[in-house]
């Protein structure tokens, strides 16, 4: 199964921090943390609506190297992966092969900020 991984999109590792807003507040920025290659695939799509407007939701399995656990390359739920202005947050991370060569990331797409 693993024979059929294509790790050829580009993707951002971004991190979420907060800054000073220079007002007394905070605003959120995201900090590019690295690139990883990875395999992208459609897993799941629906709509949601909020008030009266519709809000696609779509799920991606996005597979990438693996890494140990506490590395700063290894992806974390509270991340996102960013490809040129599509974003991508991450919900869940585990070893997709028991040897640990890739990760499998559920993704759902988002809205960038």
């Amino acid at each position: 199964m693993t024979g059929l991984v294509n790790l050829v999109r580009r993707l951002v590792l971004e991190e979420r921090e907060t800054q000073a807003d220079g007002s007394g507040g905070q605003v959120v920025a995201w900090r590019p943390l690295g690139t990883l290659w990875a395999d992208v695939r459609t897993r799941t799509g629906r709509e949601d609506f909020l008030g009266a407007v519709a809000r696609p939701r779509v799920r991606y399995r996005i597979l990438v190297r693996g890494a140990p656990f506490g590395a700063a390359s290894r992806p974390r739920p509270e991340q996102r992966l960013r490809e040129g202005a599509r974003v991508f947050d991450i919900l869940t991370v585990a070893e997709f092969d028991p040897a640990g060569r890739y990760l499998e990331i559920e993704a759902e797409e988002g809205i960038a900020a």
